[in-house]
């Protein structure tokens, strides 16, 4: 790919000025999850209550004239929930396969945390294969297929933490923070951002967004860029405050993360800028720390950022 075709430009940018309109001041996570989507990734979204994760998931979906299920995860949430049952039809003498909300081109899978382990790995299963197995027949999910998981990391009675095998299965781990003074005014002024998100007109179709996935594996990737990537993954595989570095799969997905971005920038080459942007959202939740002990999530997951950015910035980046 020499250069990113204007139509693609122009798609990528009416969904960025759609989403925008809801999602004020918050440009770097709205870039993440949409280069999460073209690189057909999942999103979790670690962040406390009330700070708009909901509303990133339905605007996006709105946006993208996609279908939408929210998933609320409590403790007796079983995998039928999600992926649904087969019932039996006296009419046709057959059961019949009734899809559950797992069905949807965007999912927002709710305090995943709160889900029982075996519900959890149900999820993640279908996250990873893109279809589910009910009495021994597949059923393909929608494509496009994205799932924003949120689990809150200050509050965990009752909870039950996703393992790192598991968490590996998400694309980005994304915090949206508290919107800037300016906007948290903005937002107070105009009571909230449900009206204008009901207002939001789908701006590309599924095909639409479909085009630009295949557009990713296009973007050029600079040898230097590569040996760039793989030597921090190198490093955080020999680091000694990580008993666990950045497997194989966490390299693969980095680079398809930088390529999306890149895309999402409206450039068909990645630059170091890509991988450095993306670093924390694709590698921190990637290794396991040699000393987190009883260490509450957040904590945890604020310290694994802390080695991810000072591995990167020791890395000297390629002219």
């Amino acid at each position: 790919m020499n250069a990113v075709p204007a139509e693609a430009l122009a798609r990528l940018e009416r969904l960025h000025r759609s989403v925008v309109r809801v999602i004020r001041g918050k440009t770097a996570i709205i870039d993440n999850v949409v280069a999460a989507l073209l690189a057909r990734g999942h999103v979790l979204l670690e962040d406390v209550p009330g700070v708009g994760k909901t509303t990133l998931a339905k605007a996006l979906a709105r946006s993208l004239d996609l279908s939408f299920h929210r998933i609320q995860f409590t403790s007796d949430t079983l995998p039928s929930d999600l992926i649904g049952v087969s019932v039996y039809r006296s009419d046709h003498e057959s059961f019949e396969f009734q899809p559950g909300p797992l069905f949807a081109s965007v999912v927002l899978a709710d305090e995943i945390n709160r889900a029982t382990p075996r519900t959890q790995s149900a999820l993640l299963e279908a996250m990873s294969e893109r279809e589910v197995s009910v009495d021994t027949t597949r059923h393909p999910l929608p494509r496009p297929f994205l799932v924003v998981a949120t689990q809150n990391p200050v509050e965990s009675t009752g909870t039950y933490p996703l393992p790192e095998s598991q968490l590996d299965r998400f694309l980005m781990r994304l915090s949206m923070g508290y919107p800037e003074p300016d906007e948290e005014l903005a937002l107070l002024e105009s009571n909230g951002v449900g009206p204008e998100l009901e207002r939001l007109k789908p701006v590309l179709g599924a095909e639409e967004v479909i085009d630009l996935q295949n557009m990713v594996g296009g973007v050029y990737v600079d040898p230097s860029i590569r040996a760039y990537l793989l030597e921090i993954v190198k490093r955080t595989r020999r680091h000694e405050a990580l008993a666990l570095g950045v497997s194989t799969r966490g390299s693969l997905a980095w680079q398809r993360t930088a390529q999306a971005l890149a895309l999402v920038r409206g450039r068909a080459y990645v630059i170091p800028d890509d991988l450095q942007d993306s670093a924390e959202a694709v590698l921190a939740h990637r290794v396991l720390l040699a000393d987190a002990g009883a260490e509450a999530d957040w904590i945890v997951s604020q310290r694994e950022c802390e080695v991810i950015r000072f591995i990167v910035s020791e890395v000297a980046v390629p002219k």
